[in-house]
């Protein structure tokens, strides 16, 4: 049985995808601006260290570009690497959910869990772009936690209610 908020219309890979990547480009906004909110607890990093995103657009750059980015470059190309990443995960929601019911339950906390499991928990330290969360303070993984669970639910918000009424 389809859900209630897409039941008037049948799965497109299409729409789901485009559904996503739309929540997924806000819900990362507010990731940030919940961030930007809290952080003030505690940082997640060593004094000094840059953060992942701008670990990784940097390697990019010297890797693919042979360029090493300026401050400024950096914060722009940090931005764009978690806007990219958050919409990517939450357009490959939009399409799973759009052919597996299941998917759906619990309002994109699920979604958000297996983000913050997948990328902050195992990928970003095993790619040594920070360091593993049992050597963090438990409010900065307090914070990442949270951050995520608000990215996943505000994707599935938008994601349904785009489904619901723009895309149907």
């Amino acid at each position: 049985m389809r859900a209630e908020t897409q039941s008037t219309s049948e799965p497109n890979l299409w729409k789901g995808l485009l559904a996503g990547a739309s929540g997924g480009l806000i819900a990362s906004f507010a990731m940030n601006e919940f961030y930007s909110l809290v952080l003030r607890v505690e940082s997640n990093s060593e004094p000094g260290e840059e953060d992942s995103t701008i670990k990784l657009a940097s390697g990019i750059s010297e890797i693919v570009f042979d360029h090493v980015l300026t401050p400024d470059q950096k914060a722009i190309a940090g931005r764009t690497v978690h806007y990219a990443f958050g919409m990517t995960m939450a357009a490959a929601y939009g399409v799973l959910v759009e052919f597996w019911d299941a998917a759906r339950q619990g309002w994109g906390l699920s979604f958000g869990v297996a983000v913050w499991l997948g990328a902050h928990v195992i990928t970003v330290p095993a790619l040594r772009l920070s360091q593993p969360i049992t050597r963090n303070a438990a409010g900065s993984e307090a914070v990442e936690g949270a951050a995520h669970l608000i990215y996943g639910a505000v994707v599935e918000g938008l994601r349904r209610s785009l489904r619901s009424h723009a895309l149907r």
